[in-house]
C-alpha cells in the first residue's frame, strides 16, 4: 500500500510503498477514502523539515532541552548517533480521515466490515490506504454524512473541545483570533451555542467566509474594525471568551485577548502561538487563561487509546471519542457546514504535488483533501447530471425591423406585474396576441395592455409568421414543452423560468434547437440585469484568484393552495426558481459551475446548495423558507482578491477595495432586472444580433438546478458531466 511520509533531516517528502499494518485486537483495519491535511500542523511540520538543523532547534527548544539531558545521561556520540537516527527516518503524516472498515479485530462489537467509520490520531489515521485504528479512535459514521465531510471529523473534535473549554452560554460574545480551519470551525460551533462572534484574522477572503458562516463581523486584528465590534456587540464591556486559534510567532493575539475581553474573561490556548502574556493586563482584568489538549480527554492516555479502556461517563462527559461522534452528529444535522472550507480535493497519486504546492503558497487553502482510489471509483459511478453541449447549425436570423411584433402564452400575475407593464410602455414593441387557456384571463389581459388579439388558439399565434417573438410565462410544467413548439415554429422565444423540470425535458428544448437551427432563446433570469448589481461587479472589478460567493435567499412561506406546492407535476420550489440565483452567481463568477453538492438541513423547502467553479471558486446558496418575513428576501456576498462586494436585497451595495463604494438607497421600488432583461432581448430580436445570454449558459444554470435534487438523494457532490 501507498503511504505519505517525510523525512525530518532532509525534509524530502514520498509517497512510500510500505507493508499493510496488520488488524490487532481491540481496534479496525480501514480503506481510506478521504482524509484531511491539517493546513495548519501539518504545514508547519512540512516546513520545520526543511529548515536547517539552526533552525530545527530554534522552532523546537523542548526537543533541544531533551537533547541536552541525553547529553549529560548518555554522552556527546551516543546522543548524535540517537538524534540522527531518528531525524534520518521516515515520519508519518495526517491524523483525520474517513473510510471503510476492511477488517475486524478481537474485542470488536459496535462496527462490522463496510460501515464507513471516522478515525482520529496521528498514529493511526495516517495519510495511507490503510489503517489500523484502535476502539476509542473511530466512531462510526451517521446515514446520509457524505465521507468527504466525515474526514473532519478530528479537527471538529479539536475546535469542539476548544469550545468546551471556554464554557460558552446562551447570548454572550466571544473573539476567535486565527480564522484558518480550526477558527472556521470554532465559528461555527459558537453561534451553533447560541453564541455571537467576533472573527480576526488579516486575510479578508477568510473574514468573509466566517461571516457568511455565521460570525457577527470579522476585521483584520491590526485595524480598528475588530475593536469596533465588539464594543458594538458588548456595549463597550469586553468579550466572555476568546479563542486563540492563531499560530506563528506573533504575540499580538494574546495582547488583543487582554485588551477586548472583559472582566474576569476567559482566554482559551487552541493553537500554537506566542504566549508572552502581558501580566499588568492580564492581572488587572483576573483573565482566566486555559487551555484545550486536542481531542478531549482519552488524548494522550495510552490506556484510552490504545488498550480501548473508556472513561465512564458520569465522571468524563466528553471523551475524545464522544467529541468525535458528538461532532459528526452536527455535521449530519446541519448544523456545521463543512462543504464551504474545502479549497481542493486533491489524488492520493498526487499527494506530494498538492504539499508542495501548499508549501510554497501556489495553492492557498482553508482546507484539503485527498480522496483515494477506491473513493475515486465510487464518485465515477455517482450520480451525474448531464450538461448538453449546444451544437446547432445555425438558419440565418430573419432580423425583425421595428416593430417588435410580441405574443404572450400566459397572461397570470407574474406576466401582468412585472414584464407587460414594461412592454406595453417600450417604444417598437408591439402586443400582437395573448394565448391563455381561459377565454376570460386572454380579454383581461387584451384590455389592459393593448393587446391586438387575444385567443385560446396557441397553434394559430405559433403559425402566424407576423409574430416575431413568443413569451411562455405558464405554469412550470408546460415550460419545456411549449419552449420546443415556439422554436420550430421559427420563434424568438422568452420563456419565465425554469427552462425545464428533468434532463429529457432540457434534452428536448436542444433537440427542437438542433432540428429547428434556431437558438434564439432567452430564459428569464433576471437578476444578471439588474442596474444596481452591474454597477457593483463593474466597481469590483476582474479577479485573478478563486472566489467565495455567499446568497441568502429568504424564500418565505407558500400561501395554502399555492400551485407551487403541488411538486408532483410542477417541481420543487427550488426547481421553480433556484435557476435565478445559480445564474447570477455563475455570471459574477463568469464561468458556468462543475459540480453540485446539496443538503436539506430541517427536511423541508430549507437547502444549502454549493457550487464549484473551474477556476477553485465556491457559490454557497442559502435557499430558505422557514425566515422571518421582515428580513431581507436577498443578500449576497462576493469576496476575492482582498476585496469584497455586498448586495442588499437590490435596495443597496457596496464594494470594498483600495476605495470603499457605498451605493445611495433607491428611492424606488427594488429593480431585479426586468426591465432592462427586455430591453435587451427586444434588441436582439429587432436587429438580429445575439441573445443577451448565450445558450450554452442557459443550459448549464438549468443542470446545475437540476442537479440538486440528485445531490440530496446521493448525499454527495453531483458532477455537471460536460460542463466547462
Amino acid at each position: 500500500m501507498k503511504q505519505v511520509v517525510q523525512n525530518y533531516k532532509s525534509g524530502e517528502l514520498a509517497l512510500l510503498d510500505v507493508p499493510v499494518p496488520g488488524c490487532k485486537p481491540g481496534g479496525v483495519l480501514v480503506r481510506s477514502a478521504y482524509s484531511l491535511i491539517s493546513t495548519g500542523t501539518e504545514l508547519m511540520k512540512v516546513s520545520e523539515a526543511g529548515m536547517s538543523m539552526l533552525g530545527k532547534a530554534r522552532s523546537r527548544p523542548d526537543q533541544v532541552a531533551k537533547v541536552v539531558q541525553s547529553v549529560a545521561t548518555n554522552g556527546v556520540p551516543a546522543t548524535y548517533r540517537k538524534v540522527m537516527g531518528k531525524l534520518d527516518s521516515y515520519t508519518p503524516l495526517g491524523y483525520s480521515l474517513c473510510g471503510v472498515v476492511e477488517q475486524v479485530g478481537a474485542g470488536v462489537d459496535d462496527v462490522k466490515v463496510g460501515d464507513l467509520v471516522a478515525c482520529a490520531g496521528n498514529e493511526h489515521a495516517l495519510h495511507a490506504e490503510l489503517n489500523w485504528v484502535p476502539k476509542n479512535l473511530y466512531v462510526p459514521v451517521p446515514d446520509g454524512l457524505a465521507p468527504r465531510h466525515a474526514a473532519f471529523g478530528t479537527v471538529g473534535s479539536i475546535a469542539m473541545q476548544g469550545v468546551r473549554q471556554g464554557e460558552p452560554q446562551l447570548g454572550e460574545v466571544a473573539l476567535v483570533v486565527g480564522l484558518g480551519l480550526i477558527g472556521q470551525l470554532v465559528v461555527q460551533l459558537l453561534v451553533a451555542s447560541g453564541v455571537r462572534v467576533v472573527g480576526a484574522d488579516p486575510d479578508p477572503a477568510r473574514c468573509g467566509l466566517a461571516e457568511r458562516l455565521g460570525a457577527a463581523a470579522c476585521g483584520d486584528p491590526a485595524s480598528a474594525a475588530v475593536e469596533s465590534a465588539v464594543a458594538e456587540l458588548t456595549g463597550g464591556h469586553g468579550v466572555d471568551q476568546v479563542y486563540l486559534a492563531a499560530g506563528g510567532g506573533s504575540n499580538q493575539p494574546v495582547e488583543l485577548a487582554a485588551r477586548l475581553s472583559r472582566d474576569r474573561g476567559r482566554v482559551v490556548d487552541i493553537g500554537k502561538c506566542r504566549l508572552d502574556l502581558p501580566w499588568n493586563a492580564y492581572y488587572e482584568k483576573e483573565l482566566d487563561v486555559r487551555f484545550s489538549r486536542s481531542y478531549g480527554p482519552g488524548r494522550y492516555d495510552p490506556a484510552y487509546e490504545l488498550e480501548g479502556r473508556d472513561y465512564p461517563i458520569g465522571y468524563v462527559r466528553w471523551t475524545e471519542r464522544r467529541n468525535l461522534a458528538c461532532f459528526l452528529d452536527l455535521l449530519a444535522r446541519g448544523s456545521v457546514d463543512v462543504e464551504p472550507l474545502i479549497s481542493h480535493v486533491a489524488d492520493f497519486d498526487h499527494a506530494v504535488e498538492t504539499y508542495q504546492s501548499l508549501k510554497d503558497g501556489e495553492l492557498k487553502a482553508v482546507a484539503v483533501l485527498f480522496r483515494y482510489p477506491a473513493e475515486q471509483v465510487a464518485e465515477a459511478q455517482a450520480p451525474e447530471v448531464a450538461v448538453p453541449e449546444v451544437r446547432v447549425p445555425r438558419s440565418p436570423v430573419r432580423a425583425a425591423g421595428s416593430p417588435v411584433r410580441v405574443a404572450f402564452v400566459g397572461a397570470g400575475n407574474y406576466a401582468t406585474s412585472m414584464l407587460l407593464p414594461h412592454l406595453a410602455q417600450r417604444d417598437g414593441v408591439q402586443l400582437s396576441t395573448v394565448v391563455t387557456t381561459t377565454a376570460l384571463s386572454a380579454a383581461n389581459a387584451q384590455r389592459k395592455f393593448g393587446f391586438a388579439a387575444a385567443t385560446t388558439d396557441l397553434d394559430a399565434v405559433l403559425g402566424d409568421e407576423s409574430i416575431d417573438a413568443v413569451f411562455v410565462v405558464t405554469r412550470h410544467s408546460s415550460h419545456a414543452d411549449l419552449t420546443q413548439k415556439a422554436l420550430l415554429a421559427g420563434k424568438s422565444v422568452f420563456v419565465e423560468k425554469p427552462l425545464a423540470l428533468t434532463e429529457d425535458e432540457l434534452a428536448g428544448v436542444l433537440a427542437a434547437v438542433e432540428r429547428s437551427g434556431n437558438d434564439r432563446l432567452q430564459v428569464g433570469f433576471n437578476r444578471r440585469f439588474a442596474p444596481l448589481l452591474r454597477e457593483a461587479k463593474e466597481r469590483f472589478g476582474a479577479r485573478t484568484g478563486p472566489a467565495s460567493l455567499r446568497y441568502l435567499v429568504n424564500a418565505g412561506r407558500l400561501d395554502h393552495g399555492s400551485w407551487y406546492l403541488q411538486q408532483g407535476s410542477e417541481g420543487s420550489r427550488f426547481a421553480g426558481e433556484g435557476g435565478h440565483f445559480i445564474d447570477t452567481a455563475s455570471w459574477l463568477l463568469g464561468a458556468d459551475p462543475v459540480s453540485v453538492y446539496a443538503l436539506s438541513p430541517s427536511g423541508d423547502d430549507d437547502l444549502q446548495v454549493v457550487l464549484r467553479y473551474p477556476d477553485g471558486s465556491t457559490a454557497t446558496i442559502s435557499y430558505v423558507t422557514s425566515g422571518p418575513a421582515g428580513f431581507p428576501k436577498e443578500t449576497l456576498d462576493l469576496v476575492a482578491d482582498g476585496k469584497a462586494l455586498r448586495l442588499d436585497d437590490f435596495v443597496r451595495a457596496s464594494v470594498y477595495s483600495r476605495k470603499r463604494w457605498v451605493s445611495s438607497r433607491l428611492p424606488r421600488a427594488r429593480d431585479k432586472g426586468q426591465n432592462a432583461e427586455l430591453a435587451a432581448f427586444v434588441r436582439a430580436v429587432r436587429t438580429g444580433g445575439p441573445m443577451p445570454v448565450p445558450l450554452q449558459s442557459l443550459v448549464a444554470t438549468t443542470a446545475a438546478t437540476l442537479a440538486v435534487p440528485a445531490g440530496l438523494a446521493g448525499g454527495a457532490p453531483v458532477t455537471l458531466a460536460g460542463a466547462r
